[in-house]
């Protein structure tokens, strides 16, 4: 019976940890994808080298900011021509594109509604033409996250939920087997904590040996994956 109970809360504590690890690793994941999120901050036809230097230092003093790289119009256009493959200069005349700044944004910042207050900040600007970025990639971003975040913490709970029903009733089954010892105790005038030590002190063992062995197999499973999945 000790054996049995051990491998079964070790097997849910298994299930909770590795739950932990995938939501640490989640959230890490959509750190990574909010902060990948760019931002172009197109400028004007005319504007000149000092204005391009005093936007360099406003976005990198600004707290929303966690990178921010100038694009040259002679960068866009050889960027548009390596992409592309065609060059607009040869039937235009003249290079379209405009110099611009590209940013991403400190995680906390990338909510929909930071977005567009970033946005009317920037506009305020005499030099900024417009600001460019995919408002509904943004409002699909939030939602899913949400959505993802909701049913990972729902599964953790319903897992933590088993874990404590499977303990209390292998305890419970530990005192009913041990019934008639129990009123023997009684009947020789033990008091209550001798009576629940012993049950309190297996437990608190068997407890550790299924963390000890969850841990395990959690380090054993995390190492698995890094190897193969990375």
């Amino acid at each position: 019976m000790h054996f049995t109970t051990t491998i079964s809360v070790s097997l849910v504590l298994f299930l909770i940890g590795l739950e932990c690890v995938v939501l640490m690793s989640a959230r890490e994941l959509v750190r990574q994808v909010r902060e990948n999120v760019t931002v172009t901050i197109v400028l004007e036809d005319e504007v000149t080298s000092d204005e391009i230097t005093r936007l360099q230092n406003v976005l990198d003093l600004a707290p929303y900011c966690l990178d921010a790289q100038f694009i040259s119009r002679e960068m866009a256009l050889q960027e548009h021509i390596t992409n592309l493959g065609e060059d607009p200069q040869k039937f235009l005349g003249y290079n379209p594109l405009t110099d611009a700044f590209e940013i991403h944004l400190q995680e906390v910042y990338t909510a929909a509604d930071s977005i567009a207050h970033i946005e009317q900040q920037m506009l305020t600007l005499p030099y900024v033409n417009q600001v460019i970025y995919h408002k509904d990639v943004i409002s699909k971003l939030d939602k899913n996250l949400n959505e993802i975040s909701l049913i990972l913490l729902a599964v953790a709970l319903a897992l933590l939920i088993i874990a404590l029903v499977l303990i209390s009733n292998t305890i419970q089954l530990q005192v009913y087997s041990k019934r008639f010892l129990i009123n023997t105790m009684r009947l020789v005038g033990a008091t209550p904590w001798v009576i629940k030590w012993p049950f309190i002190r297996r437990n608190m063992w068997l407890g550790m040996e299924a963390a000890v062995l969850a841990c395990a197999m959690i380090a054993l499973t995390y190492y698995y994956c890094v190897q193969h999945l990375g």
